[in-house]
């Protein structure tokens, strides 16, 4: 291996896309458990784009900040100590590690075993960068943290999105009952050929008494929420009594605000802090790999963008919330 540097994207300040840069970086050799890894594409969160702006739950170091949780790419060169990946071998990886360190915006990173999982077999690199990061956090925040049964009717509020659409599509692989949220009503008729139940128009109506109404009035055992803010009494409103509302998101910096529909849990989850163990990331792959196998899981594709220099766009976009489902960024 006699790589030494790698083209990257990183930011020198807080702000718009437009701080976002494509440098050429130090890139280092692996160390005794680390994994060199090509990237071919990768899969744009919400969170890069807080993280680039400063309203994060945590800061950048500036100035050369790195960026980026989730990319799927190749193995070139695996550490003394690395026995779980080989060169050649098609990885993800799972979003478990400070990006402002190992940011994956790049041609070239070099991130912990522990920070990747074999790519689901037979699934191209657009399709790869878009699947881990939604789908375990679909799959970790329902099933495991909020307990969906088969029957079940859960409420999805900003189901536009990549996490909310592949919250859509789990939900239907569990024999659960979806109903989601949306703003407007441009991404309903999506929404529903997607497999939502019903699709509530936020702008137009009251959450509460809309799930009652497609409940019958006892409301839903389970909600699954990644806006937070004041809204976020209105989706307790909405459980049936003893209800669980499952928190994975704060899109909405404004305080957390409960409802008063006693008793309920508010649990709250991060995909990333769970894909530290490594039991969790062997039950999210197997469930991905399954579902993308039989076409349960299906990853919503909205735009893909050719190359690292195209990443300020690719912000844009995001940030406008005229998408549905995932932007992936190719390399």
């Amino acid at each position: 291996m006699t790589t030494t540097t790698t083209t990257a994207v990183l930011f020198h300040e807080l702000g718009g896309p437009e701080v976002l840069k494509t440098e050429t970086v130090p890139l280092p050799a692996p160390g005794p458990r680390d994994v060199l890894l090509s990237v071919e594409a990768i899969g744009l969160n919400r969170a890069e784009a807080m993280f680039r702006s400063g309203t994060y739950y945590y800061q950048p170091t500036l100035p050369g900040s790195r960026l980026g949780y989730e990319a799927a790419g190749v193995v070139e060169a695996v550490g003394a100590e690395v026995d779980a990946f080989a060169p050649g071998e098609r990885v993800l990886s799972v979003a478990n590690f400070d990006f402002g360190v190992h940011g994956v915006y790049a041609q070239h990173v070099v991130l912990p075993d522990s920070a990747l999982v074999r790519a689901p077999e037979g699934v191209d690199s657009v399709t790869a960068a878009a699947a881990w990061l939604t789908y375990a956090t679909a799959y970790g925040g329902l099933v495991e943290v909020g307990g969906l049964a088969p029957g079940d009717h859960v409420l999805v509020t900003g189901a536009s999105s990549g996490v909310g659409t592949a919250a859509i599509q789990t939900a239907l692989r569990m024999g659960a009952v979806p109903l989601a949220t949306t703003r407007g009503e441009a991404k309903r008729q999506r929404l529903l050929e997607l497999g939502a139940a019903h699709v509530i128009n936020t702008d137009s109506q009251d959450l509460a008494p809309a799930v009652r109404d497609l409940t019958g009035g006892a409301g839903v055992p389970l909600a699954f929420d990644g806006i937070g803010g004041p809204g976020f009494a209105a989706v307790g409103d909405a459980l049936a009594p003893g209800g669980t509302a499952v928190l994975y998101g704060w899109l909405d910096a404004r305080p957390v605000q409960l409802s008063m529909n006693w008793p309920l849990t508010v649990r709250t989850f991060a995909a990333g802090l769970l894909a530290t163990e490594p039991a969790f990331r062997g039950r999210a792959a197997a469930f991905l790999s399954a579902g993308l196998a039989d076409g349960t899981l299906a990853p919503v594709i909205f735009e893909v963008f050719e190359g690292l220099e195209a990443m300020p766009d690719a912000h844009r976009l995001m940030e406008s919330n005229a998408h549905t489902g995932k932007i992936v960024v190719k390399v």
